[in-house]
């Protein structure tokens, strides 16, 4: 086990922390300078920084994202592996094991299909895409189930799926899109003692009453890309509709973001 991974699981084990997700280099470095202990890809934020929509991003385009970010950073970083870019369990190995000699320290696998009619694999397949990463990776390994982000909000789905990832060997769960206080507290309860991740891409919540319902990390997606993205297009979309600039006013002075990337 390397050291970087060794350090990620010790922030699993006790406490809650904030592991943001940045979309590329500089956003690393700048989190990393914040003294954030661990980092996490976001498949949104990345494909967007590209021209892609979510989803729409090659394996060997991931995982040159995965050594890039890992490369520029000295602390943890979790990806964002989707749906492990295959569906066959044996696939989902070969992957993982391709995405665990990128340099990161955790990854996640998700059970979307992509599929609106479809939404999740059968309960079955998504739990041995779950064992066969488990299989192929030392890393920490994030099993998520995604049924309230594909628009099927099932607490009960959620938990048999959840409690199933976590046998199959699953380190930490994620049930991305669960904004109910009392449903965050039933999910960290059914499977502990392994660590809950929680979403937070809006204020609904706070660290300290995450932290209070036994969370133990807290992601923000493409949240902080969202909120890079929302900056931007205010500037430009005043420039092109109303030949003014005084968004640009409003930005960070130059001297304070070049100086983030001094050596």
């Amino acid at each position: 086990m390397s050291d970087l991974t060794a350090r990620f699981r010790d922030l699993h084990a006790s406490g809650c922390f904030v592991i943001p997700n940045p979309w590329d280099i500089g956003s690393a470095k700048v989190l990393a300078q914040l003294g954030f202990p661990a980092l996490a890809t976001t498949s949104s934020g990345f494909a967007w920084s590209i021209g892609r929509q979510d989803n729409h991003v090659a394996l060997d385009e991931a995982l040159a994202h995965f050594r890039a970010v890992s490369a520029a950073v000295d602390v943890p970083v979790n990806a964002d592996f989707e749906g492990g870019f295959a569906v066959a369990p044996e696939e989902v190995a070969k992957n993982v094991a391709a995405a665990s000699a990128t340099g990161i320290a955790g990854l996640s696998i998700e059970d979307s299909t992509g599929d609106a009619a479809h939404p999740l694999f059968d309960f079955e397949l998504a739990v041995e895409r779950v064992r066969a990463a488990r299989a192929a990776t030392g890393l920490v390994l994030v099993a998520r189930c995604e049924a309230y982000l594909t628009g099927r909000p099932d607490l009960d789905e959620v938990l048999r799926r959840l409690a199933a990832y976590a046998e199959a060997g699953a380190d930490c769960l994620y049930a991305p899109g669960v904004r109910s206080l009392g449903e965050i507290g039933t999910i960290v309860k059914a499977v502990a003692p392994k660590p809950v991740n929680v979403l937070v891409g809006s204020g609904f919540t706070t660290l300290a009453e995450l932290r209070d319902l036994g969370v133990r990390r807290i992601s923000v997606g493409g949240a902080l890309a969202r909120a890079a993205w929302s900056g931007f297009l205010a500037a430009a979309e005043e420039i092109a509709k109303e030949g003014t600039f005084t968004a640009l006013g409003k930005a960070i002075p130059f001297a304070d973001i070049n100086g983030r990337f001094a050596d």
